[in-house]
């Protein structure tokens, strides 16, 4: 069990970075070089909503990056809005601009060629959604581990 919880973390790790080097060039592929490969990411996953740094900090992965940065980044480059929130003036709300709208719409071509593509693999919708379930399980677990690991001796394993 070991091996296989070390190799699908090692896994985990390296689809993500495949899947960032995906998104740059497609952003270089578009001749857009004023967003990077993570910021992409942030932006596809802000979608039409708007939220608070926090908000899309919880709801995203974004393996190595500060999403403050990314998000200041993102405004200086017109592909995010920031206002201030009306009923708590401590908190900054995001959405996209019309700009990040745009790109939102262009990355969102990408996932639509990519599912396409898949349809000429092996890979089914049946095998995509068990992925997903073990994935979901695994993030429950370390989860609850990190809840734990706050509090080390509510927990003590079986020997």
């Amino acid at each position: 069990m070991k091996a296989e919880y070390l190799e699908t973390i090692g896994l985990i790790e390296r689809l993500h970075r495949h899947f960032l080097e995906i998104v740059k060039l497609e952003l270089d592929g578009l001749g857009i070089h004023d967003i990077n490969n993570v910021q992409g990411l942030i932006l596809f996953n802000i979608g039409d909503a708007e939220m608070t740094v926090g908000e899309l900090t919880l709801r995203g992965c974004y393996l190595g990056s500060n999403v403050s940065y990314n998000v200041k980044k993102m405004v200086e480059n017109d592909y995010l809005v920031q206002e201030r929130s009306e009923h708590d003036r401590r908190s900054i709300h995001v959405r996209l601009s019309e700009k990040g709208k745009a790109l939102r719409d262009k990355l969102g071509v990408m996932h639509d060629r990519h599912v396409a593509m898949l349809a000429q693999t092996p890979i089914k919708a049946e095998d995509l959604q068990a992925a997903c379930a073990a994935m979901k399980r695994l993030e429950r677990f370390w989860t609850r581990a990190s809840d734990l690991a706050q509090r080390p001796a509510a927990f003590t394993p079986a020997a």
